[in-house]
C-alpha cells in the first residue's frame, strides 16, 4: 500500500503548477516574435530571501503591504517570477514610448519599450490562466518584483518584475487579506 501525504501531495500539485505556468508564459504571445522574457520558479528556503526583503522595503519606505505581502508569500512557498528584459523591437513607425522610433529609444535604454511590458502582461495573464484552471491560489505581485530586483536574481537587464505565490490550502491568504496603507 502506498500512502503519501497531504501536505507532499500539495506541493507537488503546486510545483508541477508553477512549472506549468512557465511553459504558458513562454509560449504566449509575443510582439514580433520577439521573447525577452525571464521566468524563474523559486521554491522552499529561497523564498526567504524574498520575504526579508520585501519587509526591509515595507519598513524602510512605510509601505505596509509590502509586509502583509510578504506574509502572503511566507504562507505560499512556491513563487513563480516573470520579468522582462527591455529590448526594442526595431519598429519604424510606432513612438508609444514616448520617442519617435525605436532608434531613438535606443539612447533612452532606462524607459520599458510597451511591446516589452505588453508582452510580459499576456505572459501573466497565461500563468494565472493556468494556477485558476488548476484551482491553485495566486496573486500577481509587484512587491515580489520589487524585491527580486533588489536582490539581483534575474539580472540587471531585467528591470520590470512580477512574482506569483501559489498557495494549496483551505482558504486563499492572498484574499479577505488585511489592509494595507
Amino acid at each position: 500500500m502506498i500512502i503519501q501525504d497531504q501536505d507532499d501531495m500539495q506541493r507537488d500539485y503546486l510545483l508541477a503548477t508553477a512549472r506549468a505556468m512557465a511553459v504558458a508564459a513562454r509560449t504566449a504571445p509575443k510582439g514580433r516574435g520577439t521573447d525577452n522574457l525571464v521566468v524563474r520558479i523559486v521554491t522552499d528556503d529561497d523564498v526567504a530571501p524574498i520575504v526579508a526583503t520585501m519587509r526591509e522595503i515595507g519598513r524602510a519606505t512605510g509601505q505596509a503591504f509590502f509586509e502583509r505581502d510578504a506574509a502572503n508569500v511566507e504562507q505560499a512557498g512556491i513563487v513563480v517570477l516573470l520579468g522582462t528584459r527591455i529590448e526594442p523591437l526595431g519598429l519604424k513607425v510606432c513612438g508609444m514610448c514616448g520617442f519617435a522610433d525605436c532608434e531613438e529609444k535606443r539612447r533612452h535604454p532606462a524607459v520599458p519599450c510597451v511591446f516589452n511590458t505588453g508582452d510580459l502582461g499576456i505572459a501573466l495573464g497565461s500563468a494565472v490562466a493556468v494556477a485558476a484552471d488548476r484551482r491553485v491560489d495566486n496573486r500577481i505581485m509587484y512587491t515580489v518584483g520589487q524585491a527580486v530586483k533588489r536582490l539581483g536574481w534575474l539580472g540587471k537587464d531585467v528591470p520590470v518584475i512580477y512574482g506569483i505565490p501559489l498557495s494549496a490550502s483551505a482558504k486563499s491568504p492572498f484574499f479577505d487579506r488585511p489592509a494595507a496603507h
